[in-house]
């Protein structure tokens, strides 16, 4: 028996580089998963592949979320699992400059996008979690949040966010059985048709590793599996930094 069999799991952001290998994963576990994608096409596509279902979704909109959990409850009748993948970073692009430079609406667009729709994805799945009284959230961090990463402040500040969100949502819902965790993955070639200098950037990182070798879509899914199966069933509110050992705490 596979560990998420008769599980459904929405992965957001799942159409795309460390979303989409999330979804592989969770299909092979046994899950039936629901690809939330702002990129329709490649949430279509995705979702074929595992045999799930592409819901259209814009985290950063409520009403967007709300049909996301709807149409995943039309098809399923439940929710068990939520990955929140959806982030601006390399399918969405974001700006690399100086705190001082980057505009403000580019500000505000990060942080509607990665920690508001974060907390807009909870929002809409929490209540079918306390109806079931069981669910698994996993959110994304970075391991930028940890030790701060230069001309990036806006997404830093986002990824350090939901390290605080994870802690506290996991407090308010713990009561209902429902686990809240969260990864934090290193600097990983997740970007599609990544050209040689962008690959040579991906692999400086590894010299500051314990394991030093370049850091795949690949190497994250089995922290994802873990945190959505049972076998987490008594572990919450914690950060798993899966980065091949440069951070260690």
């Amino acid at each position: 028996m596979k560990r998420l069999d008769r599980r459904v799991a929405i992965v957001t952001g799942g159409g795309h580089g460390i979303g989409k290998a999330y979804a592989r994963r969770l299909a092979e576990e046994g899950a039936a998963v629901v690809i939330a994608e702002l990129d329709a096409p490649a949430g279509e596509r995705v979702a074929a592949e595992v045999g799930g279902l592409a819901v259209r979704t814009d985290v950063s909109e409520e009403a967007s979320v709300a049909e996301m959990a709807r149409r995943t409850l039309e098809r399923y009748g439940r929710i068990d699992i939520l990955v929140n993948n959806a982030a601006i970073f390399a399918t969405v692009p974001m700006s690399r400059a100086p705190f001082d430079e980057i505009d403000p609406a580019e500000w505000d667009r990060m942080m509607a996008v990665n920690l508001r729709g974060t907390w807009l994805a909870c929002r809409a799945v929490i209540p079918q979690m306390r109806k079931q009284r069981y669910g698994k959230i996993i959110n994304i961090s970075s391991g930028t949040a940890l030790k701060g990463s230069a001309s990036r402040i806006h997404y830093v500040t986002s990824k350090a966010g939901i390290i605080g969100f994870t802690r506290t949502l996991a407090m308010e819902v713990g009561k209902d059985n429902i686990c809240v965790n969260c990864i934090a993955p290193g600097s990983t070639l997740s970007e599609e048709n990544a050209d040689e200098a962008l690959v040579k950037y991906r692999q400086a990182a590894a010299s500051t590793r314990a394991l030093q070798r370049l850091q795949r879509p690949e190497d994250l899914v089995g922290a994802v599996a873990f945190f959505a199966s049972s076998d987490s069933d008594f572990i919450t509110g914690q950060t798993l930094v899966v980065d091949g050992g440069a951070h260690m705490h």
